[in-house]
């Protein structure tokens, strides 16, 4: 079997059998994230027990590619101390966009996604359960409600930098709506 056979596998394993499907329950925030271009939709809901992600779940509905790579983001996140699970949706965003060689061990089957950056109108559906998940991230470690957001990568260094508090750098500025929702005016 050609590497290519197996990565479209686990893609399609990912789709048929998702891994952490529906709403969560005890969820300490949920997020409704949306791809206009693709039509898909998802929400992630994330409960935090420290600085732990205790538990991740993600509903939604669109195509095999979103749907995929949010399951595979559950299974990669789930357990993991925050900091490393938005160092792999840093590295999955990388992946996405052909940043530098990419990190099978950081990954995981998310290397399998590797050949969506060759598609561009695909990438934003790679990317949706992982922004939702970073979006999730830093609203719960701000102690902030859920909210909407229709995708943006603007939102991917705001996001990280929440997320892991105060101090954080990054690239890049704070979009308006951020800091809305920062000081909960939006």
């Amino acid at each position: 079997m050609a590497l290519d056979d197996l990565y479209q596998e686990i893609i399609l394993d990912h789709y048929r059998k998702p891994r952490n499907p529906g709403r969560l329950g005890d969820a300490q925030v949920e997020v409704r994230h949306y791809n206009p271009v693709c039509g898909d939709e998802l929400l992630v809901g994330l409960r935090l027990d420290g600085d732990r992600v205790a538990a991740v779940a993600v509903d939604g509905k669109g195509c095999s590619i979103s749907q995929a790579a949010a399951s595979v983001m559950t299974e990669q996140v789930l357990g993991r101390p925050l900091a490393e699970a938005l160092d792999q949706a840093e590295a999955f965003r990388r992946l996405m966009h052909g940043d530098g060689e990419p990190d099978e061990e950081l990954l995981g089957d998310g290397i399998a996604f590797k050949g969506v950056a060759r598609y561009p109108v695909r990438v934003k559906c790679a990317l949706l359960g992982w922004m939702g998940f970073k979006d999730a991230a830093a609203r719960a470690t701000a102690g902030q409600d859920g909210g909407e957001t229709v995708y943006g990568e603007e939102q991917d260094e705001t996001a990280v930098r929440a997320a892991r508090g105060p101090g954080a750098q990054g690239a890049g500025g704070v979009s308006p709506r951020v800091e809305q929702a920062k000081e909960g005016t939006a």
